[in-house]
């Protein structure tokens, strides 16, 4: 998470941070009014008033379940573009292409990305222009 949120999630009043929970629960009909909490530590359960809920899930890349010939960074970030390794089978890289063929990342788990939410967004759009142009190249 950046320093500036960080800094104003700590400076605002009405934010409480919990580590170690997990969101068991949510209650409410047209809008939440509570959330039911669970520790991991102990396993108690908590309801605690609620109108809004911010849920960070962390900046980890989660990318140990890919191949391992999938070419990633000292964070385990996918690598892409000319950075990559083996970036197409013409040797042609492509802007979201992966060390492996045909293998295309945009967003957050990618190696440099902006870590923004429009950023991801953005880059799945233009990825998906590489995936038709890598289609066309075997198609020729």
């Amino acid at each position: 998470m950046s320093d500036y949120l960080v800094r104003a999630i700590e400076a605002s009043p009405n934010i409480e941070v919990r580590l170690n929970h997990e969101v068991a629960d949510a209650t409410g009909d047209q809008r939440l009014r509570s959330v039911i909490l669970r520790s991991r530590i102990t396993g108690a359960l908590e309801e605690l008033p609620a109108t809004a809920l911010f849920i960070l899930i962390g900046a980890a890349p989660r990318t140990a379940w890919l191949p391992r010939g999938l070419e990633r960074d000292e964070g385990g970030f996918i690598v892409t573009g000319s950075s990559a390794s083996s970036p197409s089978p013409d040797g042609r890289p492509f802007a979201f292409g992966t060390s492996l063929p045909g293998v295309f990342a945009a967003g957050d788990v990618r190696s440099g990305a902006a870590q923004r939410v429009a950023s991801a967004v953005g880059e799945g759009s233009v990825a998906i222009r590489d995936v038709h142009e890598y289609l066309g190249r075997l198609n020729g």
